[in-house]
């Protein structure tokens, strides 16, 4: 292709680059597009599987209608805020992914202010079963706590400088006045302590003390119940991969550097400069008028130094090295026959000997790693396959990933058989796991913002290069969760980036749609 559309090049093939390549596919000026995924597969951070019994019968790769159930979310779980504000739930609905009780107006109506749900039932690590009272005695607390963190917003200046801190400084006060006896008051610590663990996974962070206070607020959350898709997550990212044009999507391929601003000459395209040329892995020079980089953070960290040349601007590289990135892995276990009730959808696990005012750093994490467990999510059941989802963050997530999967389902077991006090009890017969810190082309689960960082850092993450307004127009542009001040985190953040960036492209399009191609 000598001439024509503008060259484009997507970095990765995530819910961001693939939303950012359908909206530019749909545009007069025609781009030749490529999206580069590093991987075999699509949807990123998504990753749906299906599997039940012994027989995981690998991702879901067509978008065609799939029974629900027997799907496992190895990735993004929840559409967080189904509402029609959420552009993942309007394709959702869009695309028939959804059922009748995730559509209601009921349930966009639902306000959860970003709270988990209380747990069906709390067990402690010996083997007792905690009074519903006292769990939302404690839930009520701590989310009090939680939405006066989000106040700090624009204030002058914060009492601390962490979420964590600021969570442990109000709590002593509170324990300080408590009357009941020594043995309730380490139980209602416990309990607080398996609060101050769901948060770490909702954060993706190792701790809350490492979450920036005074930016806290300004994450958005949005109406409605979170939902799953009984169909699998992928489904969403699958139909949006067919509707891309053929061989616009290239797989293995990862990238090694992005050569930008320069003037870059290719055999096959003769008489033609491009300001930028990606370099790949396996040798591959493509020259691009344009690139939209998509890669999680935690990526970024471990190779920004190598993936840009010229580097990145300090500013921008600052950002990356400041914003955080943390790890949520899943767990889950198989069992022939389940030891929970019927209705009960999710089993907390409190463990007696903790409480969030002590500092436990000095265990190792060979022997406590499984106390960073939230519990279990009861996952509907299908066939004769009764599967639990464990949540666990941290340092303790990313140590759980360098085990084998017999010494996690041996720990597990351990951990289901003290609870429910029942030393008698079955051992899962499969298990399966995320491992999202050591997926070479991901390193973790997604952002927050650290102490240190502020929602500055990520709109400077979304700062296209060159940052001049030479007229060396949009080189490279920025998109992914980590990039979306509001939503970061999200799969609709994700998605939102996305379309910001392919709509900035067009914009530049449109603002020369007088001039003809190439012009550089």
């Amino acid at each position: 292709m000598a001439s024509g559309g503008p060259r484009v090049l997507v970095v990765g093939g995530g819910i961001a680059g693939l939303g950012a390549a359908q909206r530019l596919c749909s545009h007069p000026a025609a781009p030749h597009l490529r999206v580069l995924e590093a991987t075999a597969g699509a949807g990123g951070r998504i990753r749906s599987e299906r599997c039940f019994g012994n027989r995981p019968l690998g991702p879901l790769t067509d978008p065609g209608p799939h029974p629900t159930g027997g799907v496992v979310e190895l990735g993004a779980h929840w559409i967080h805020g189904p509402s029609q504000g959420n552009p993942v739930f309007q394709l959702a609905a869009k695309f028939g992914l959804l059922g009748e009780k995730e559509l209601s107006e009921e349930n966009q109506l639902v306000e959860t202010g970003g709270h988990v749900a209380l747990p069906s039932v709390s067990y402690t690590s010996s083997g007792t079963c905690v009074i519903p009272e006292l769990v939302t005695e404690i839930c009520n607390l701590y989310y009090g706590l939680i939405d006066r963190t989000r106040e700090f917003l624009n204030a002058p200046e914060t009492p601390v400088a962490s979420v964590g801190e600021f969570l442990k400084k109000e709590l002593s006060q509170q324990v300080a006045n408590w009357t009941e006896d020594e043995d309730t008051k380490k139980l209602k610590l416990a309990i607080l302590n398996a609060f101050f663990n769901i948060e770490c996974c909702v954060s993706g962070t190792h701790s809350m003390d490492l979450v920036a206070l005074a930016p806290f607020g300004e994450y958005t959350v949005l109406p409605g119940l979170d939902c799953t898709l009984a169909g699998g997550y992928q489904g969403l990212t699958n139909h949006i991969l067919a509707s891309l044009p053929k061989d616009s999507m290239v797989f293995d391929k990862p990238v090694k550097t992005i050569h930008w601003n320069g003037s870059f000459q290719e055999a096959a395209f003769p008489g033609e400069t491009f300001p930028v040329l990606v370099e790949c892995e396996d040798g591959t020079r493509l020259p691009a008028h344009h690139v939209i980089v998509t890669v999680p953070l935690g990526f970024l960290k471990e190779h920004q130094d190598t993936f840009f040349e010229p580097p990145l601007p300090a500013q921008k590289a600052e950002a990356i090295k400041k914003l955080g990135f943390g790890t949520n892995n899943k767990i889950f276990l198989e069992f022939e026959e389940p030891f929970w009730e019927p209705d009960c959808q999710f089993i907390q696990v409190v463990w007696e000997d903790t409480s969030p005012l002590q500092d436990d750093t000095a265990l190792s994490l060979q022997d406590t790693w499984f106390k960073k467990l939230i519990g279990f999510v009861v996952l509907p059941p299908f066939e004769s396959s009764h599967v639990l989802c464990g949540f666990i963050a941290g340092l303790e997530s990313e140590f759980m990933e360098t085990l084998s999967d017999e010494e996690v389902l041996l720990s597990l077991t351990e951990v289901l058989r003290r609870m429910t006090g029942n030393p008698q009890m079955p051992a899962a017969k499969s298990v399966l796991r995320s491992r999202w810190h050591s997926a070479p082309y991901t390193r973790g689960s997604y952002s927050y913002v650290a102490v240190g960082s502020t929602g500055d850092d990520l709109d400077l993450l979304a700062q296209p290069l060159p940052a001049d307004e030479t007229g060396t127009q949009l080189q490279i542009l920025f998109a992914g969760e980590a990039t979306h001040r509001t939503f970061y985190s999200t799969t609709h953040g994700a998605l939102l980036s996305g379309w910001r960036e392919a709509d900035r492209l067009i914009g530049l399009w449109d603002s020369q749609v007088q001039q003809p191609w190439p012009r550089l």
